[in-house]
């Protein structure tokens, strides 16, 4: 519950499932035409919600195809913190690669962020943890964007999303 006269923001680690299905059809359809993934057995699928499967016969044309659904994520503008991709593993005769979808913040990552905020963000600052979000707020707006600035310097491994500004 917000204090009359206090501003707040939610800092979410969220994956656009379109864009990122949009992007897998994308490399899907490229790896289908170009020349270099000919009868090589590569593809690219979902494997359930949270995950992506790829094959091909050998390693490194499984990080070939890899990199393809990377560059459609950033056409995109789906940061490529939001992938956990393993090593490509020998599989029968294919090379099997999974990639995880990371989304939703960490209890760790959300204490690691809220101390971040508590160390090197303006004194008035509160961050809450929220389940798999943070709430932080302030009287001051302007130290509410000075926590988003810092926070967006910072190299995390998830991808930050800010949303719920009042």
């Amino acid at each position: 519950m917000s204090v009359a006269g206090e501003s707040s923001f939610d800092i979410v680690s969220k994956i656009n499932h379109q864009e990122v299905d949009n992007a897998l059809n994308q490399a899907a359809k490229e790896i289908g035409t170009r020349f270099d993934f000919r009868g090589v057995g590569a593809s690219i699928t979902w494997s359930g919600k949270e995950a992506v499967e790829i094959k091909a016969n050998s390693e490194e044309r499984a990080n070939a195809v890899l990199d393809v659904f990377k560059e459609k994520l950033i056409k995109r503008s789906v940061s490529l913190k939001v992938l956990d991709a393993g090593e490509p593993k020998l599989s029968g005769k294919d090379y099997r690669l999974h990639v995880g979808l990371k989304e939703g913040i960490s209890q760790d990552e959300a204490r690691k962020i809220s101390k971040i905020i508590r160390d090197e963000g303006p004194k008035g600052v509160r961050a809450q943890i929220q389940g798999d979000e943070l709430r932080v707020s302030s009287k001051k707006k302007d130290e509410l964007q000075d926590v988003q600035g810092l926070l967006k310097g910072k190299d995390l491994d998830i991808a930050l999303q800010f949303v719920n500004y009042r």
